[in-house]
Order: C-alpha cells, then structure tokens, then sequence
C-alpha cells in the first residue's frame, strides 16, 4: 500500500499525488473502496490523505487503466 493525497476527481478520473512527488489518475475504483469514501461527490475529501493499492490493468485495446484496489483515510 502507499500513501497519497486525493486532489480531485473530474470526468470519471481520480487524480492523486503520491509522497515521492507523482501523480496518478485512475479510471476506476473498487466499488468497495467507494461505497465507504464518495470521492465522486463529497468534496471533503479533496487534500485527504489516504493508504492506497492499486493495479495496472489493459482493456481490449491493450491500453493501460490504473484501478484502485483498496483505499483506507488515514
């Protein structure tokens, strides 16, 4: 798991900035993980710090799609 701030989510996209300076947009969320965090629409979020994992995966077009696989508020 790593550590990273939510910073926004726009379009069906949800951008984090990691500790070691990166950021990364995900395209999709455990629904799990957003059952228990609305990121979508609680703006309270925005500049939170959460645990993260997450996995790289390829749609049918072999293109990359980053999905959160879990996410914990710290």
């Amino acid at each position: 798991m790593r550590t990273a701030i939510f910073k926004s989510y726009q379009d069906g996209y949800y951008t984090f900035w990691f500790d070691n300076g990166d950021e990364l947009t995900f395209e999709e969320v455990h629904p799990k993980a957003l059952y228990k965090y609305n990121l979508k629409e609680d703006a309270s979020f925005i500049d939170k710090a959460f645990k993260l994992s997450y996995s790289e995966v390829f749609d049918d077009l072999d293109r990359a799609i980053y999905r959160i696989d879990s996410l914990t508020l710290l």
